[in-house]
Formats: structure tokens, C-alpha cells, sequence
């Protein structure tokens, strides 16, 4: 690893990694799978899904999405979150230096690598006390299967058709997301109000990724329809228990 990737002594060890996933997921159950939305642009539509009682909003930091913000846009957008609501900046095989900077300045509490990022990246920013989603695939690299060599606190998966990085609206074989039992996952690709509450009852999910899903247009959110997502996981939450990803 670099000295610029190395987090400092006091941060959290490679070797501990799944020893604070296990305490995470033993010491914070939820009733019903989490929702990050994803892709948002201005402070308004955040805070309004902030109070429909969303878990996390995600803020794009890939230039070629047409839902990037600029650091100010993510600054403002973060800090206008209210406690409970967890800003997850997103990102596409950046580097440490360029993700330490947006977390700091924009007040990220948790990291989505979107990309194809080494194991050492995902290590170095747990060790900084963030909360790390690594994201996988069902059709390309890096696959479900090889999730667990991140030590990440948890994986998104997606089925990864289209042309960008993301799920592109896609829906796909939902089944196919079978990460390792252990490791709390996201389900992303393809949900939307109509659909969510089948995949919550066939997946059983610890969380749910949204973002065309319930827009209007791209990066802009329908707030009623975050509301009918919302609505729809909880109908359709079952009796089981959800490990909570974020904060």
C-alpha cells in the first residue's frame, strides 16, 4: 500500500475487518430493509426524502453520470441532512487522496465503490472509521462471488446492464443476488414503487438502492414517489429481521 493509502496506526486493522462487520450485524437489526436513494442533486428533494424516512441519500461523484454533483452541491446537500440520514458519496475507481477530500469537505458518512477498486483501497478508508459499501455484479467484474476479499461493512449488487457503471434502470434476476451470508447487502438495479416489495419478499435484502426509479427526470426526484417506494417496502418487510448498513 502507499503512504498516501495508509491510514494512520489508530485506524481499524485489515484483520479485524469481519470481526466489526459480525458486531455491527449482531448489535443493529431493523424491522424493515433500509432505503438509500440515490443520485440526488438539490437540498430540497434530500430533505424531503429525509422525512419520508429514508436511511441514506446518495451523492455521485462519476463526471460522466447526469446525476454528479459538484463538491458545493454535496457540501450543501450533506449538511443539510438531519441526524439519521447518512450522505453516501459515490465513486468510480478514484483514489484515496480524492475520496479523503470529498468526505471531509462535504461530510460523507459512508463510501460506495462503484467501481473496480483493490482490496488495499476499501482497508485504507475503513481505517478512517467510514463505513464502506463495495459494489458487485451479477454480469461483470467485480463479481458477487469474490465480495467477502474486500472486508468491506457491506456490498451493493446490481445486475450492471448499460452503458454507465450503475444498474441503468435495468431490472434483472434479483434471485442472482446471493452474496455471503454473513456480509449485509444492498440490492440495487432496476427497482422501482411497482416492484420492490417482490424483490424485498424474494431477497430479503438488508437494504434497498434507489434512483430512476422514482424520478421525474434525471437526478430529480418525485417525491410521491419516494413516498409509494417507502410504502412498499414496509408492506412487504415479512417478519424477519434487517441488519442496519447505514450509521
Amino acid at each position: 500500500m502507499s503512504d498516501s493509502m495508509r491510514p494512520p496506526r489508530h485506524g481499524i486493522e485489515g484483520d479485524r475487518l469481519s470481526s466489526v462487520v459480525e458486531r455491527r450485524a449482531r448489535s443493529c437489526e431493523l424491522s424493515v430493509p433500509a432505503v438509500k436513494v440515490c443520485g440526488l442533486t438539490g437540498v430540497e428533494e434530500a430533505l424531503g426524502c429525509a422525512a419520508l424516512g429514508v436511511s441514506a441519500i446518495g451523492l455521485v461523484f462519476f463526471r460522466k453520470s447526469p446525476r454528479y454533483v459538484s463538491d458545493e452541491q454535496a457540501r450543501v446537500i450533506g449538511s443539510s441532512l438531519p441526524l439519521g440520514v447518512c450522505a453516501v458519496g459515490v465513486f468510480v475507481n478514484e483514489d484515496y487522496g480524492t475520496i479523503m477530500k470529498k468526505v471531509e469537505l462535504c461530510g460523507l458518512g459512508a463510501v460506495q465503490l462503484h467501481g473496480g477498486e483493490p482490496v488495499e483501497l476499501v482497508g485504507a478508508l475503513v481505517g478512517q472509521g467510514l463505513i464502506v459499501v463495495k459494489s458487485v455484479f451479477a454480469h461483470r467484474e467485480p463479481l458477487i462471488a469474490g465480495v467477502a476479499a474486500y472486508g468491506a461493512a457491506a456490498c451493493l449488487v446490481e445486475g450492471a446492464g448499460g452503458p454507465l457503471p450503475g444498474g441503468n434502470g435495468t431490472v434483472w434476476n434479483w434471485g442472482a443476488a446471493k452474496p455471503p451470508r454473513e456480509l449485509p447487502f444492498v440490492l440495487a438495479g432496476g427497482l422501482t414503487p411497482e416492484n420492490v416489495g417482490y424483490a424485498v419478499e424474494e431477497v430479503h435484502p438488508d437494504a434497498v438502492d434507489v434512483s430512476s426509479g422514482v424520478e421525474a427526470a434525471p437526478g430529480r426526484k418525485d417525491l410521491s414517489r419516494v413516498k409509494a417506494f417507502m410504502d412498499a417496502v414496509s408492506r412487504n418487510r415479512g417478519d424477519k429481521t434487517y441488519r442496519r448498513i447505514f450509521g
